[in-house]
């Protein structure tokens, strides 16, 4: 693996690591243009680069598999708002997870949180387990000593969400780090619910973050892309390696689109959370309301470990209600300003169903022990105006 592919990001990124988050999405990584002075950065449409002489370039590109300036602007953007050096766009979330899993061999183990992402369980179960060999186990992550109970010789990844989806379950990234280390173990972090501006699993210990782009970070309900993010050389040296040689690349106008995106992802997140904590709180005083499942209210189990490790709530709630599966479905019916929908992040409220959408691909009785009932109901929290989203849930119960 040559410089080339990542170039050096230690020196090209470290005048902006003084910044606060809300500058840095915007000017992160990025100056204007050297040839033209233009303020928003190009949009790279080009597969391949002249070369000088042979097996010498103009600059650091030389393939847009391998690079390209466009993502690489949006790659760095990313590594700092994780106060990282090093991050890799990919073509969506997924094929950032199935990069990080790429750093696994035959027969070695992971141990993954029991309350994640459909597509993440139905990849570890269907693909990993069955077709690559690597043994995975879920575990809730309620007790540490029963994590640690289940690590072999064998275990080379601990992967967690936190908020996890669809319960908003908050792990400690920090005892768990502690662990990883003292095991050896590599600590995965999916951080696409929280996003880096409410929290940053790389401070509290964890090797790698991945993020579905698709998500909070493009917020626009217009792009499908992932990222993963290390501040370790030798890990980012090995991920660009296997991201080179298989493909899973984010192409240049996703990206464009992506960073662009970024520059309101700050003041974004702070809009959702103040919907979000709005709304969960007027649910949970409801009676058609049986529970709502928020980490920025009091009532969330683990509300004082969100409060220590994370610096905001984001905008994701879930909720039971009052009644069966029919009575849920015709209230999903009904609505006009959520939109019935998977996928979460956009400006635009979302909602859906876990049970029967985003999380179908988990057996029953797991999600019924995990409790992602029929009455269970998953809320992306939008921009719109709060008396509006009120309306909409009271003209629908």
């Amino acid at each position: 693996m040559t410089e080339a592919h990542f170039g050096n990001p230690e020196k090209r990124l470290k005048e902006f690591f003084k910044f606060h988050k809300d500058t840095l999405a915007i000017h992160g990584g990025q100056h204007p243009d050297p040839s033209t002075g233009a303020l928003m950065p190009p949009l790279y449409l080009t597969s391949t680069y002249a070369q000088k002489a042979p097996a010498t370039p103009w600059g650091e590109f030389e393939y847009s598999r391998t690079h390209n300036p466009t993502r690489r602007m949006m790659e760095d953007c990313i590594a700092l708002l994780e106060n990282a050096n090093f991050a890799m766009g990919t073509s969506c979330g997924m094929s950032a997870i199935d990069l990080v899993l790429n750093l696994l061999s035959t027969d070695d183990h992971v141990i993954c949180v029991d309350d994640v992402y459909g597509g993440t369980y139905r990849l570890f179960t269907t693909v990993m387990q069955k077709q690559r060999a690597i043994n995975v186990d879920f575990n809730s992550f309620d007790d540490l000593a029963s994590v640690e109970a289940m690590i072999t010789a064998k275990t080379k990844m601990i992967w967690i969400e936190s908020p996890s989806n669809p319960l908003l379950k908050i792990v400690d990234i920090k005892s768990v780090a502690e662990l990883c280390k003292r095991k050896n173990i590599l600590l995965v972090v999916d951080n696409t619910f929280a996003s880096p501006i409410f929290q940053n699993p790389i401070d509290l210990g964890a090797h790698i973050v991945v993020h579905s782009l698709t998500k909070y970070m493009n917020g626009h309900s217009d792009v499908v892309a992932g990222a993963v993010v290390t501040d370790d050389r030798k890990l980012a040296t090995e991920l660009y390696r296997l991201q080179n040689s298989i493909g899973q690349v984010c192409g240049p106008f996703d990206a464009w689109l992506v960073l662009r995106s970024l520059k309101t992802l700050a003041i974004r997140m702070r809009a959702h959370q103040e919907n979000a904590l709005t709304l969960a709180k007027w649910l949970e005083a409801h009676d058609k309301v049986e529970k709502v499942l928020y980490p920025g209210l009091e009532s969330h189990p683990q509300y004082a470990l969100a409060k220590e490790q994370m610096h905001g709530s984001s905008g994701m709630i879930s909720f039971y209600l009052k009644g069966d599966l029919q009575k849920t479905k015709d209230f999903l019916s009904k609505l006009k300003v959520f939109s019935l929908a998977e996928s979460l992040g956009g400006v635009e409220s979302l909602i859906e169903h876990p049970a029967i959408m985003t999380h179908a691909s988990v057996p029953k009785n797991l999600r019924d022990a995990a409790g992602i009932g029929d009455n269970f109901i998953r809320i992306s929290v939008g921009l719109e105006s709060i008396e509006d989203l009120k309306s909409d849930f009271e003209q629908a119960w």
